[in-house]
This record gives C-alpha cells, sequence and structure tokens, in this order.
C-alpha cells in the first residue's frame, strides 16, 4: 500500500464527471490497484476513488499543467468502464510504501453462530426446565440449531437467527414436519429465536404454532444494556 499526502486537484470521467479543487488530501494506492482520495474530515468515506479492476499509470504534465504548478500526473483508468480518476498532483508532503500481508478478515460478535452458543448453555431463556439435547442436531435436509427436552414431555426445535424473517419460519416448519415423524422426539414443538423479528414472520410462526422468542444479545453475554441509557 502507498500512502501519499499531496496537494492535488482531482478529476473523474465516465458515467458522471465531478471535479475537486487543489487541496491537500491523502491518496491511497492499494496493490489491488484501487485509488482513494480522502480529506482529513467530513466523512470517512474517500472524497472519490476508483475501484479494481484498474491500473494507474503515471505521466508528465503537459505545458499549461506545468505552468499551473503541476509536478505529477497520475491517471487511474477502470478496465471494464473506461472511467478514469485524473490527479494533477502540486506538491508531495509525503510518500511512503507498506507492506500489508494478506488481512484475516473481520471477526463480527454477534453472529448466528454466537447466539445459538450463548443460548445452548442458557436455555432457560426459551423455558424454565429445559435441558439440551444437542447443538446442531442432525436431519436429513439439514442440522437444527438447537434440540431441547422438555420435561413435560417431547421436545422442542429451536431454529436461532440474528433477524428473523418468513424464510426462518419456513426452515423451521421443515424441521418441525420431519422431526415430529420420530417417536423417540415426538411430539416436537418449534421455537424461533432472534434478536430481531419482522412482523410478517411473527405472524406466519404465530399462525403455524411456533413461539417466537426475541434474545437479547448484550444480556446473554453478561453486559450491562442499559449502559448509557437516560431511563
Amino acid at each position: 500500500m502507498r500512502l501519499v499526502i499531496a496537494r492535488c486537484s482531482v478529476d473523474y470521467a465516465g458515467r458522471l464527471n465531478a471535479h475537486l479543487p487543489l487541496a491537500t488530501r491523502l491518496l491511497v494506492h492499494k496493490t489491488d490497484g484501487s485509488l482513494l482520495v480522502h480529506s482529513d474530515g467530513g466523512s470517512y468515506k474517500p472524497l472519490n476513488w476508483m475501484s479494481p479492476p484498474c491500473t494507474l499509470a503515471v505521466e508528465s504534465p503537459d505545458a499549461d499543467s506545468i505552468a499551473d504548478g503541476v509536478i505529477e500526473q497520475w491517471r487511474v483508468t477502470h478496465a471494464k468502464s473506461g472511467d478514469s480518476l485524473l490527479v494533477h498532483i502540486h506538491e508531495i508532503l509525503h510518500d511512503s510504501s507498506h507492506e500489508l500481508g494478506i488481512d484475516p478478515g473481520l471477526v463480527k460478535d454477534g453472529v448466528e453462530a454466537d447466539l445459538q452458543r450463548l443460548l445452548a448453555d442458557q436455555v432457560e431463556v426459551i423455558g424454565d426446565g429445559l435441558t439440551l439435547v444437542r447443538r446442531e442436531f442432525p436431519t436429513a435436509i439439514g442440522p437444527v440449531d438447537l434440540l431441547l427436552r422438555n420435561p413435560l414431555g417431547g421436545t422442542i426445535a429451536v431454529e436461532v437467527k440474528r433477524r428473523g424473517d418468513i424464510d426462518g419460519v419456513e426452515q423451521l416448519t421443515r424441521y418441525l414436519e420431519l422431526l415430529g415423524r420420530d417417536p423417540h422426539l415426538a411430539p416436537v414443538t418449534g421455537v424461533f429465536a432472534a434478536q430481531e423479528i419482522k412482523p410478517q414472520a411473527r405472524v406466519l410462526a404465530t399462525d403455524r404454532g411456533i413461539r417466537c422468542v426475541t434474545l437479547d444479545y448484550d444480556e446473554m453475554k453478561g453486559v450491562d444494556s442499559s449502559a448509557g441509557r437516560l431511563f
């Protein structure tokens, strides 16, 4: 990655035209070929950019540009669209290159696997007296997130989502139909558990006899979710 702080103007030409007048900016040129033009405020987003696949060519400015004080000119061209980003550099204040290596990617907290794990350890969120039979209980059409034993008899199949929609209810319905054929598990009831359940999904679940449970991820993690509240 190359980081250049320079006094520059920038012109974008293609499906739309845009102009950034002369100012001091940060130019970020990544190894994937992309170029991002940043200011020191106003937004975390770049003021303008060119996404890959693209190529950067350093050109000699023409006589008129030299007369205007341009010392170097960058042209970044998109390989597919032909759009171009033209950077007129008047002064370079900083220029450095850094090898960052392969990034492992973003590890999200609060994904479905985290919710499933926490709920498996806290089945009382679903109901009193329940015990865990197994996480990822296998079926012929895929694993059920949680299978719980009901002390009153039968089992409970739990589908865990971050955001519960109609597709999740349909998925749980198929599991219930299949599991209900097993005399060792029947009767099988369903619970649709999510941090957020869409109204349409709640209506469909209720119509099919599936109970909906809204999960508080912070509370399940032991974090005081009331922190920062006024009331």
